[in-house]
């Protein structure tokens, strides 16, 4: 019975990576890296240098602040800066000397005149090194994340880190060591968690609308196809190229990190493990090969493995509470988070839109709605919302995430998210290509607080300090 027990677990591969060599062909990477995960997310959490949840950093009056990374994202993030109270653009750097000077021109005209930094792919440390920032923006591909965050820490700066924070849970754990050792803000700039139907629901769960959350589920669907085999779009189609690398949930942290606002999750409760299955990719793979077929640029991805069409995860906390986020960036289907909320007294869905909420069998009519938003809208919304909606970018949600960043750095405030939401949202890419390699078996969510879980704060919107930063409309 004893070695039919151990043969069982090893095909189950319970014992570890067991038979993975197996499960692999629907893995771009190597085992090397999975044994490295599996490693990491399995280790005993060192000890906590600091706790950064709930850590107010000494005021700023005026926020000085780099960008590094003008594409996109960052061209938006700039212009948005320069609209807020107390805020100082000392410095640019992107490796694209055009993409600079189109952001100096855009801030010189709104009276700040940044030093530039282009040309050379570590231009972005000389920036860092500077002693006259406060706060260092990054907006660069994925792959750069990390190490300009950690770096820009060790150099004394707060950071607003695009997302992923990280790629991988070495990263994860590099991000949390640094925040700690120097007392210096970590924010993965999660935009979603400030979107007015999240925020709406997050201030509804505060005062206890839908009663003990037990459920909750998140996503990213958004049909990227076009834009990732755009010529233009992404520098040096690194999008792509991410795609190519690893099978599971790459993207997680626009679904998750408003239910884990809502769960607590950091601050009450943990994630304690989690289990992803990938399809195969039916779009993507296919696509490469009919643009190859005609236009030789696209001939190096012909052929290549491709991340899966649609990925689920799911996850259950220490308190028994579940989530299930799912990732697919190929099917052609209308955008959705999901943001669904299922509790003991009530539950909310956001997508399709409008959002609904019930409190019994049926969703309530949309006209009670505006009762609600009159009833639970957060003061943050109050106080900038209509502002935000004109300033734009994602409806204001990007403009409403930054004014707040900003407030709570000029008023000595903790913010909203840490290094360990930064860590732990963005980890969970990592644990989902474990899981899809290892034919979805589960896998440990590490404990970046290291304990402290059980006795940070929740997430406050009441914004009974702050709010006084002015919007320079």
């Amino acid at each position: 019975m004893e070695n039919n027990r151990r043969n069982f677990l090893k095909m189950t591969g319970l014992t570890g990576l067991g038979l993975a060599a197996h499960f692999l062909p629907a893995y771009a990477g190597n085992t090397e890296e999975l044994d490295r995960i599996k490693e990491q997310a399995g280790r005993v959490p060192p000890k906590q240098r600091f706790n950064m949840s709930g850590y107010a950093a000494p005021k700023l009056e005026t926020v000085r602040i780099g960008f590094v990374g003008i594409g996109n994202r960052g061209y938006g993030a700039v212009e948005r800066m320069i609209r807020i109270e107390g805020v100082q653009v000392k410095a640019l750097c992107d490796l694209r000397p055009e993409r600079v000077k189109a952001a100096q021109q855009l801030v010189e005209g709104a009276g700040h005149h940044p030093v530039l930094y282009s040309g050379d792919a570590e231009a972005w440390k000389k920036l860092c090194e500077r002693d006259d920032l406060d706060l260092i923006y990054i907006l660069t591909p994925w792959a750069l994340h990390t190490s300009i965050a950690v770096f820009s820490m060790n150099h004394g700066k707060h950071v607003c880190v695009e997302v992923p924070a990280a790629k991988s849970l070495e990263e994860c754990w590099h991000l949390v060591e640094a925040s700690e050792r120097t007392k210096k803000h970590c924010m993965m700039t999660e935009n979603c968690c400030y979107d007015f139907s999240e925020m709406l629901t997050l201030n509804m769960a505060r005062q206890g609308y839908f009663g003990e959350i037990i459920h909750c589920e998140g996503g990213y669907i958004h049909n990227l196809q076009d834009l990732m085999f755009s010529k233009e779009h992404f520098y040096q189609m690194w999008e792509l190229e991410e795609a190519t690398k690893r099978t599971g949930n790459l993207y997680p942290t626009h679904g998750l990190g408003p239910l884990c606002q809502l769960l607590n999750i950091n601050r009450g409760d943990r994630m304690d493990y989690l289990v992803s299955m990938s399809s195969n990719d039916f779009v993507t793979g296919a696509l490469a090969a009919k643009l190859a077929a005609s236009d030789s640029f696209y001939t190096p991805y012909a052929g290549r493995h491709f991340n899966g069409t649609m990925n689920t995860s799911t996850i259950r906390t220490v308190h028994g509470k579940t989530i299930l986020v799912q990732f697919d960036v190929s099917s052609p289907r209308p955008y959705s988070r999901i943001q669904l909320v299922s509790g003991t007294k009530g539950a909310a869905l956001k997508y399709p839109e409008p959002a609904r909420y019930a409190t019994g069998h049926e969703w309530l009519p949309l006209e009670e709605y505006k009762a609600l938003e009159e009833k639970y809208t957060p003061p943050i919304v109050r106080r900038i919302g209509e502002s935000a909606k004109k300033i734009g970018d994602h409806g204001g949600m990007d403009f409403i995430m930054d004014w707040r960043t900003i407030d709570c750095l000029r008023n000595g405030l903790p913010l909203d998210q840490n290094v360990y939401d930064a860590a732990l949202w963005s980890s969970v890419a990592p644990l989902s290509v474990w899981s899809v390699a290892n034919r979805s078996n589960s896998i440990d969510v590490p404990d970046f607080t290291a304990g402290s879980w059980e006795k940070n704060a929740p997430v406050d919107i009441s914004m009974e300090q702050g709010g006084n930063t002015k919007i320079l409309l």
